[in-house]
């Protein structure tokens, strides 16, 4: 009786062991064996589930399947994004993937890291500095870069990194200077980063080396050129003293002024009344007639008001000197 008892209790736990064998070795009749550990590092920017554990088993088409499960989107480099057990059983349900034949060997959370390469701001600085000595109009033994700004080093997603230097529009490579940096993976577009570029520029610039009255005529000796640093100038200066000898000043202008387009002009070379040469030019024959001044005054370059004494007809010529104006067809 004692025998019968023991072989029926054996029988039980027999059976008991068969039932439970398919969830138990998932792996062995058909099912999966999902196994994590509680770290993981992806390179794509998509997390698969194969990318964060090892999925085995007999049938390779459902491994195949389950490890293109995508869980979410790969965290930014330097970031992490944390995948929980019950995460992972609802991304399975939700491909139809039956959670019977499935044994997860996974911790209640996985930190998810993206792989990354960083980009120290050393090489970024040198990188900066080539492209001003390369791109600016100054003569490099009178520029010197003070400063370049550009924060921390740059993390980026692994991958062929390559980076892009572009200037904004305008930019005169003189005092601060904005430099956008575009960063790329693999061809595609990652982030911008703005570097601050400090610029100085010495060069010998025209001044004014005695007051000089308003509307007086500027003569060779009224100028010089000093050395100056150019990134303290907010304007265009003039370095060339021949481009003023025969101007006149439009305001009183200060000894030791630096000298710019907007403080002279040129003297008014015909005033109403004169008598001037009328050129015309037109399709290779150059036609004169004589003409008065019918406005108060007229400067080199400006168009001004004519009449021509043979027509007595009023038209519209630009000065070229004291003596000429020049019709245009």
């Amino acid at each position: 009786m004692k025998r019968l008892k023991a072989f029926s209790v054996f029988v039980l736990i027999f059976s008991v062991v068969l039932l439970m064998q398919p969830f138990s070795q998932a792996g062995s009749d058909g099912g999966l064996v999902i196994k994590c550990d509680g770290k993981a590092v992806v390179g794509d920017d998509k997390i698969y589930l194969g990318k964060i554990g090892l999925v085995s088993g007999r049938d390779a088409s459902a491994v195949r399947k389950v490890e293109r499960i995508v869980l979410g989107k790969s965290p930014l480099p330097g970031d992490v994004r944390r995948i929980t057990a019950d995460y992972i059983r609802l991304r399975l349900k939700q491909a139809d993937v039956d959670l019977n034949r499935i044994t997860l060997k996974v911790p209640k959370s996985i930190e998810v890291h993206r792989a990354s390469v960083t980009i120290p701001t050393k090489e970024l600085r040198q990188a900066v500095t080539d492209f001003i000595y390369a791109n600016m109009p100054w003569d490099r033994d009178r520029v010197k870069i003070r400063e370049i700004s550009i924060g921390s080093d740059v993390l980026l997603p692994k991958g062929n990194v390559s980076y892009r230097i572009e200037p904004l529009r305008n930019a005169d490579y003189k005092g601060r200077v904005p430099l956008p940096i575009h960063f790329m993976v693999n061809g595609l577009f990652q982030k911008r980063v703005l570097a601050m570029a400090d610029i100085s520029v010495l060069t010998e610039v025209v001044v004014a080396r005695k007051t000089l009255r308003r509307y007086a005529r500027i003569e060779a000796d009224d100028i010089e050129l000093r050395e100056k640093d150019l990134s303290k100038t907010r304007s265009r200066v003039i370095t060339d003293p021949d481009e003023l000898v025969g101007m006149r000043a439009k305001r009183t202008i200060a000894a030791g002024t630096i000298l710019r387009p907007g403080l002279i002009d040129y003297p008014p070379l015909v005033r109403r009344g004169d008598v001037v040469l009328v050129v015309a030019r037109t399709a290779g024959l150059r036609i004169t007639a004589l003409g008065v001044v019918d406005q108060r005054e007229g400067r080199k370059g400006e168009k001004i008001k004519v009449e021509n004494l043979d027509s007595k007809k009023n038209i519209y010529a630009r000065v070229l000197d004291s003596k000429t104006v020049e019709v245009e067809f």
